[in-house]
């Protein structure tokens, strides 16, 4: 019988481009919970699926404390349903907040646009 694959820090850190310091917050905050052994932390699926979620989440702009909501619903008993479910509402949060972002920078970019028309116009006035 073969036991469970496990994973170093620097194996784990190397994986998901991230630095020690990044694996070794997310611990810090509960976010993720390695086996210890001596000095060495130990890294188990559990962990490398937590630390996928975590950064999945911070890449699309959660912020920590969804992050947390949704990774603990990882291990709830309800499990997959229950985080798919939060997931939803917080992606339909995100993706409103993102297309109004978009539509603010759209119209900065149109306002600037004009102001350098002006400008521009200004200048080749001066002669």
């Amino acid at each position: 019988m073969t036991s469970a694959p496990t994973w170093t820090i620097a194996e784990i850190a190397d994986e998901f481009g991230v630095t020690h310091r990044t694996v070794r917050h997310y611990e810090e905050l509960g976010l993720i919970s390695p086996e210890r052994r001596g000095t060495r932390r130990v890294y188990h699926r559990r962990d490398r699926t937590r630390l996928a979620l975590i950064l999945r989440g911070k890449r699309l702009g959660f912020p920590l404390e969804q992050i947390r909501t949704i990774v603990d619903l990882f291990d709830a008993p309800r499990g997959r349903r229950a985080q798919l479910e939060y997931v939803l509402g917080q992606i339909d949060e995100r993706r409103t907040d993102l297309e109004q972002r978009l539509r603010d920078a759209q119209e900065a970019l149109r306002e600037l646009g004009e102001f350098e028309r002006r400008c521009r116009a200004d200048l080749a006035n001066l002669g």
